[in-house]
């Protein structure tokens, strides 16, 4: 616990070192306001909730989230600081754990920074505000999984456009697996097993139905596993690539 401590504290203290954090940040307050008043059209509907805000969250992460996490290891094998991490006394899962934690964190402070919208919202209407927290762990619980994803592929690649793009294009599979344009194309040849399994893995339908309100065991052990096999396949692949 004391190194995951450790590579947590350095990792996150590393963003806020630099002003890419702070631009991050504003990058993302900025796009979540413009998705959730203008293509949302938060005051139009007239309607207390947040809805307009949460239904941008899985795109904005798509191509957000791949810009935190492409950074992760590929930065530090390309400066050759990775094998000097790796004989530090701290287990190589500590480590994985560790560095995930600190940009999950960050991405939680981004996100807090949307708060007032939540304030406005309880200003203007009377909301159902458990839905809305639900809404907020849900994005949080998606946010994991795209990062996830991310930091696994950050460790197979040395150059961070490379982490970037092929991030982008799983996190766009994961979102696009429960559309019906894609069930229709699997369902066309392949057993309806199949087609349930492609529909079980898309981040909208999990994360739709916690914006609801409904906070299934179910979704929630969606993202735990995503998120723990992703982290499994970073350990296995900074293993192999280790002496690259």
């Amino acid at each position: 616990m004391n190194g995951l401590t450790t590579i947590l504290k350095r990792e996150l203290g590393a963003y806020f070192a630099t002003p890419v954090a702070y631009v991050f940040i504003v990058i993302f307050l900025v796009l979540a306001g413009v998705a959730t008043f203008y293509m949302g059209g938060f005051y139009e509907r007239g309607q207390a909730d947040l809805e307009p805000f949460f239904q941008f969250h899985p795109w904005l992460y798509m191509f957000l989230i791949p810009a935190i996490s492409m950074r992760l290891w590929s930065e530090e094998r390309k400066a050759g600081t990775l094998e000097l991490l790796l004989t530090l006394p701290v287990p190589l899962g500590a480590a994985v754990v560790g560095k995930f934690l600190a940009a999950w964190l960050f991405t939680a402070v981004a996100l807090a920074g949307t708060l007032p919208l939540w304030l406005t919202v309880n200003y203007l209407g009377d909301p159902d505000n458990t839905v809305i927290f639900a809404g907020y762990v849900g994005s949080l619980l998606m946010a994991g999984g795209f990062l996830a994803i991310g930091a696994c592929i950050s460790a197979l690649t040395k150059n961070q456009v490379i982490a970037f793009v092929v991030s982008f294009v799983i996190c766009f599979a994961f979102n696009l697996s429960g559309f019906p344009m894609v069930i229709d194309m699997f369902s066309a040849w392949a057993p309806q097993a199949i087609v349930d399994v492609v529909s079980s893995f898309s981040f909208l339908t999990h994360f739709n139905s916690i914006v609801k309100g409904v906070i299934d065991v179910r979704d929630v052990v969606f993202f735990a596993t995503l998120i723990a096999f992703w982290l499994y396949a970073n350990v296995l692949a900074i293993e192999i690539n280790k002496s690259n």
